[in-house]
């Protein structure tokens, strides 16, 4: 790893997952462009997130991070923002009263484009073709001109983020974020759902709050935290050539920040300590993210977090676990122990969506619900045995009314999964799972946070 970094120092590494552009010079041309023009996010705002996920490593919040799969160009829309923004906006609410724990809230969202794939291609009716590789990069259309990678693409990425970016703002600051509107978020297709009456309850919980606080003399007007939240964008920083352009100087600090998202991870395929993903992620001043599949070993990852978090600053560095319902056992203790010895501010996540993807009978890619909560249980309860904080959740969700993954409290079998099955690539929790699976999540944090007051209860007494 070489000892001086610049923001352009990952050329001169091996890369896995980028694609190959056939017109160099149209790549450097849009990568010149993109490198003028504004940032999407501040660099104020990736601090105030690191600020806030040192809480999480210290056990004081939990982190809620979820969103598309990938974003498309196709169903970018003011309805599908706000349904998936109310969606999340309900989930942070349930872990926070049903919890008991502030929550800091990061969306797969705004810059979620680029996917990395298990193959170079894919072949349909004895055709083959280069995979889809995410709206960024190239197009799902099975044609040969289709997948050829365009660079011109990346502009189109930038722009949809930022009027992404903007929608989201308006809401996060607006008003409608106001806990007044805790009613009002509820999607109407979720109305019926079994979470449903759960989450109504938890709202006239908020509503006889705010009463009370307003009858001795506190309201929103007066404590804009009531009507305002911080949301944060997030995504997997595969295509490098567009992070570099998106990195600035801070002036008030003299330090680079990826300004294409506030926070950005490296995902499983990409985390060879020798390549080019940690050679850019360990520059960077953002809260960065890692994933952590089967295959990360111990001295791997302990590798790992010295390139990316050499001064363990709390906050800093957040640990993905992504294993599988049925392998978490078998991988995640040693980890967690060997973080916890070498005294590592790390915040623990746990994905359960990737390690849990099976192939219907119906031939449709799909996630089940009860391997997807298996998997969070089990999160859980290796942290308890190991004495650490389990500090967030990872998904893949959307506030759309589609049928991807099966089970949870409607039971969704296979044969369902034809009605709406609109993902473009994995299967998504939908809103009403997404929902439910708050609920189940926030009677864990509850029990994990009533847990680690035991022991001063009792010595109190």
């Amino acid at each position: 790893m070489s000892e001086r970094w610049t923001p352009e120092s990952w050329r001169q590494k091996p890369v896995q997952q980028m694609p190959d552009y056939p017109d160099q010079a149209a790549l450097k041309a849009v990568e010149q462009q993109l490198a003028g023009f504004p940032p999407l996010v501040f660099a104020g705002e990736a601090r105030k997130l690191k600020r806030a996920l040192s809480k999480v490593a210290a056990g004081e919040a939990f982190l809620l991070q979820g969103g598309d799969c990938a974003e498309s160009f196709a169903e970018h829309s003011a309805d599908n923002i706000r349904d998936f923004f109310r969606l999340f906006l309900q989930m942070a609410v349930v872990l926070t009263f049903a919890g008991g724990s502030p929550v800091v809230k990061v969306g797969r969202v705004a810059g979620q484009f680029a996917k990395p794939r298990s193959a170079p291609t894919e072949t349909l009716d004895g055709v083959e073709l280069p995979s889809y590789r995410g709206d960024i990069v190239n197009d799902i259309e099975f044609t040969e001109q289709a997948r050829i990678p365009d660079p011109r693409r990346q502009i189109e990425a930038y722009r949809q983020s930022a009027a992404t970016l903007n929608l989201i703002r308006a809401f996060a600051t607006g008003g409608y974020a106001n806990l007044d509107n805790a009613h009002r978020w509820m999607l109407g297709f979720v109305k019926d759902a079994p979470a449903s009456s759960r989450y109504n309850a938890v709202a006239e919980r908020i509503t006889e709050t705010l009463d009370f606080m307003r009858a001795i003399g506190i309201d929103p007007e007066t404590h804009p935290e009531m009507r305002i939240t911080d949301f944060y964008t997030s995504h997997e920083a595969l295509l490098l050539g567009y992070e570099q352009a998106m990195t600035r100087v801070d002036s008030t600090t003299g330090e680079w920040y990826d300004t294409s998202g506030h926070m950005v991870w490296i995902g499983d395929r990409t985390r060879q300590l020798d390549h080019a993903h940690v050679e850019f992620f360990r520059g960077i001043r953002n809260p960065v993210g890692l994933k952590c599949g089967p295959s990360m070993t111990v001295d791997g990852l302990l590798k790992l977090i010295d390139a990316l978090d050499p001064q363990n600053q709390p906050g800093r560095l957040t640990l993905i676990g992504r294993f599988g319902a049925y392998k978490v056992f078998y991988h995640l203790p040693a980890l967690v122990r060997a973080t916890k010895r070498e005294g590592r501010d790390v915040v623990w996540s746990c994905d359960p969506m990737h390690g849990n993807t099976v192939k219907a009978g119906s031939g449709y890619k799909t996630r089940p619900f009860d391997l997807i909560l298996s998997e969070v249980k089990n999160f859980f309860a290796v942290h308890q045995a190991e004495g650490t904080h389990a500090g967030g959740l990872h998904l893949e969700m959307t506030g759309k009314n589609v049928t991807e993954c099966t089970g949870g409290a409607r039971g969704m079998t296979d044969a369902d999964l034809n009605d709406r099955y609109h993902t473009f690539c994995d299967p998504r929790l939908n809103a009403e799972q997404a929902l439910e699976m708050a609920f189940l999540v926030a009677e864990l944090v509850k029990r994990e946070r009533a847990g680690r007051a035991r022991p001063e209860v009792e010595a109190a007494e």
